[in-house]
């Protein structure tokens, strides 16, 4: 892919995942970066999010409802105008219509100029030990879908249509990665990476941020080397 480097400063921005800290994790100095640019940016959490614990003691609604806490109080640190919420089962989130209809719902009411979600093309990387989440999968390919075509065709969902959410045309995709080889952007997130890591502080039911951070600040710093800039977010960037 040809690598390239630019300061996007979109007004409307739509950040849309599988779980609360999805979006912190992968995106968060990016949400920051844009919200300190003046962009109303909003999250999109499809699943309940209720599965993420080995506490024997708690429970999938107690769990819900704390990581939904988390959420919002992390969205908050980064400058995110809003976070709507799903109900899908966490771990067991499907590309289904439905879920895809809530996801353009959302584009349709907002009208952001850019979508940032998974790639939902990962399915593992050997050398990181690393399995895709299913959901994560499920979250990205269902997002691809509603941005194109199903936003911008007033035929789809004619439902939505009638409840007076008329078709919208999202410029730009950005699809987190988790490989920076495989990019063709990046953000610049110097100024903001701490803000990310305050942000995902907020995930207490979830991570360890101090364990965190060096990895992080590492493969940020890894990101930005073909960008000139000290630590970058990746991605692969669509223009449709």
């Amino acid at each position: 892919m040809t690598h390239t480097y630019s300061k996007l400063t979109p007004s409307v921005v739509l950040g849309v995942a599988a779980h609360a800290d999805d979006l912190d994790y992968y995106a968060g100095g990016t949400m920051a970066t844009f919200a300190g640019q003046g962009a109303n940016v909003y999250y999109l959490i499809l699943t309940d999010s209720s599965k993420g614990s080995s506490d024997r003691s708690m429970t999938p609604e107690n769990l819900r409802d704390i990581r939904r806490e988390e959420q919002r109080s992390a969205a908050k640190i980064l400058g995110v105008t809003e976070v709507f919420f799903c109900d899908y089962l966490d771990g067991m989130l499907e590309n289904t219509a439905a879920v895809k209809q809530d996801i353009v719902r959302i584009i349709r009411q907002i009208k952001p100029d850019v979508v940032i979600t998974l790639d939902p093309t990962v399915l593992y990387i050997p050398e990181q030990g690393l399995i895709n989440h299913p959901d994560h999968r499920a979250a990205g390919q269902a997002t691809l879908d509603a941005v194109y075509p199903l936003a911008r065709d007033h035929m789809a969902f004619p439902e939505l249509l009638k409840d007076g959410y008329e078709p919208h045309n999202t410029p730009a995709i950005l699809l987190a990665c988790f490989d920076s080889e495989r990019a063709n952007f990046a953000v610049d997130i110097s100024d903001t990476i701490d803000q990310k890591f305050e942000a995902l502080g907020a995930h207490t039911s979830q991570l360890s941020v101090q364990d965190m951070k060096q990895t992080l600040r590492a493969d940020a710093s890894k990101a930005a080397t073909k960008y000139g800039c000290a630590y970058a977010e990746s991605f692969i960037r669509i223009d449709v």
